[in-house]
This record gives C-alpha cells, structure tokens and sequence, in this order.
C-alpha cells in the first residue's frame, strides 16, 4: 500500500529542492534524476486522468482553489506524492517563463522500450526518424492523441522528448501517448517480426499518392527528417512509400503537418470500412 503524501510550503528561491527541481530544464539534468518537468493544470489534468501523477506538485495559492487542482492535490496526496505551495516567482523560477502557470509537476521519466509496446493496441503508430524540432515533437503526440494511435517511436538522435518545450507543445499528449527511442536496426527488426505496414512519406520514385493505398492495420507512419527528409535505404525498407500533392511551390511539408495529414487519411479510411 502507497503511504500517504505530504503537503509543505516553500517560498525561498535558494531552497535546495527548487534548485534540485530547476535544473531539470537541462537534458543531462533529466536524465540523471529520470525525472521531468510539465507545468499548467491542464497537462497535469491530462496526465491526472491518463493515471500518472507527480511526484512533487507545486502550485501558487491563486490556483489551488480551482476544482481540478483540488482533485490534483488529492490524488498526488494519497498516491504518496508531495505537495508544496509555493509562490509565482519560484514557479517562473522552475519553468524558465516569466508568466508562468499556477501549477508545475515533476513526474518520473517512463523507461518505455520497443518490447513493450503491444502493436495490435492501436491501429495507427507514429515514427519519427531524427526529429530535431520540440514543437514538432509535441505536435506529433497531440496527433497520435487525437486520430487514437497508440503512440510515437522516436529513431536516431532526436530532440528530448521530456524538454520543457517538447512536453508544453504535447498539450498533455506525452501522457496518453506511449514513447519509445530507439535505432532504426532495432526498429526495423522488431517491426518486422510482427504485424505492421510501414509506410514512409517519400520524395523519391516510387511513390504512390497518399490517397490511393488502401492502409493495413497497424500502420506505421514514417516521418523523416525536418530539414534532410529520410535516408534512401530507410524509405527502400518500407512496404509503400507515399506522397502528398504539393499544388504549390513548396515541395514539401512541415513533419508534424505531414504526419498529421497522413493519420488523418489513414484513420478515415478505418472509419469508412
């Protein structure tokens, strides 16, 4: 049985603990404490409702009357969580913004690797090869949240998908999204020893356009590079590779944008059988 939180009151910008907490805006930060930072009630909300809580909640007196912070402080209470009023200056002290929110939560990094993820969960996944962009990032998993994916594998060197910006972009989706990283070998040899269609959003030859393949289930979006677009042999790997019309003089789509338009045609063909 979880013991119970407890609930305590820091004002001092020096404290230890509110320097301990600020420092994880620092990727090497995060990752040596496995902790990071989302702030606002309505991520915490989000990650409330999903079954995750916090391990600290702070939260300025002007936000902790509303229902659904009480019901947040409850729930961070009885799972063994602690609470701590604070004031809006150590607030923007551990979000980085001036304007910052009435509520910040530390919650545990989750250890998500490819063995864990059950593919038939969902019948659309995410992948994203070296995505470089939080906003991106973040995007990406508002996506997933939304068309029912069942969440985003990161490939290669990508941005942090605990940053602060990654986690504010998401709107509370790295919460309702699984997220693994991992190395396209890796990747690759997992995916095909299950089901999967993989399909790749590809300039190259060999391309058919988005709307003309008729998507299987799990499908498995393949989203490349922001700036560079996917190696050649990553697109060859795919069972279809696939192509939005461009009527304009772009030759190509924002990666979030893309990713999203791709979903969105795959889940309206699942809706439609």
């Amino acid at each position: 049985m979880t013991s119970a939180g407890r609930r305590s009151r820091i004002e001092s910008l020096s404290n230890p603990l509110v320097k301990r907490m600020r420092l994880l805006r620092e990727k090497r930060h995060r990752r040596a404490e496995g902790l990071f930072l989302a702030e606002g009630l309505r991520i915490a909300t989000e990650a409330r409702e999903a079954g995750v809580l916090p391990q600290w909640l702070f939260l300025a007196d002007d936000g902790a009357a509303h229902p659904l912070a009480r019901a947040l402080v409850d729930a961070t209470l009885a799972a063994g969580g602690e609470v701590i009023d604070t004031t809006p200056a150590i607030l923007s002290k551990l979000s980085g913004k001036d304007n910052a929110q009435t509520i910040v939560g530390i919650y545990a990094e989750p250890q998500t690797v490819l063995a864990d993820l059950d593919r038939d969960a969902a019948p659309i996944w995410l992948v994203a090869e070296r995505l470089r962009d939080p906003g991106n990032l973040g995007t990406m998993l508002r996506t997933g949240d939304a068309v029912g994916a069942g969440g985003l594998i990161l490939l290669g060197e990508s941005t942090d998908p605990y940053s602060v910006e990654a986690v504010r972009a998401s709107m509370g989706a790295i919460f309702t999204q699984r997220l693994v990283q991992a190395e396209w070998d890796e990747f690759l040899g997992w995916l095909r020893a299950g089901r999967g269609e993989l399909v790749a959003t590809w300039l190259g030859d060999d391309t058919k356009d988005y709307q003309a393949v008729r998507y299987a289930a799990p499908t498995f979006i393949l989203i490349g590079n922001e700036s560079q677009g996917m190696p050649a042999d990553y697109a060859a790997a795919a069972d279809v590779r696939v192509k939005m019309p461009m009527m304009g003089k772009a030759d190509s789509l924002n990666a979030a944008v893309a990713a999203a338009v791709m979903a969105y045609e795959v889940l309206n063909q699942q809706r439609n059988r």
